[in-house]
């Protein structure tokens, strides 16, 4: 007898994925227009408190993107479709569990488009 065993995909509460979203906006913001106040150190405390409950965000910013990427929903910006990586995160990738192994909870919202490759001078 052949049986499959579907794992259900853990739910989270709107309340968190709503904080891990506004987290990850607080840490662009500050590492964008700098942190004299050094509230970054305790945006990394909350980050640490979150991932000891098996919680975390990734940000792709930067990234490569190829279409067999299952955890981002992309735009693509322009009109070349080689080299695509990404350019800008509207929400970053939820995941729980270890950084090893973890499961998407939610897929990153990006623009993507082409990276131009310089060529050297001759």
């Amino acid at each position: 007898m052949n049986v499959k065993i579907l794992q259900a995909k853990p739910e989270l509460p709107k309340w968190a994925f709503a904080l891990l979203n506004q987290l990850y906006e607080i840490e662009r913001k500050l590492k964008l227009h700098g942190d004299t106040g050094n509230a970054l150190r305790n945006v990394e405390k909350m980050k640490d408190a979150l991932e000891d409950v098996g919680l975390f965000y990734e940000d792709p910013m930067g990234q490569a993107f190829k279409e067999t990427r299952t955890d981002l929903e992309a735009t693509i910006s322009g009109s070349d479709t080689e080299n695509l990586h990404v350019v800008e995160v509207i929400k970053p990738i939820i995941r729980q569990g270890k950084r090893d192994f973890s499961v998407v909870l939610q897929k990153g919202i990006v623009v993507i488009e082409s990276k131009q490759i310089e060529k050297p001078n001759k």
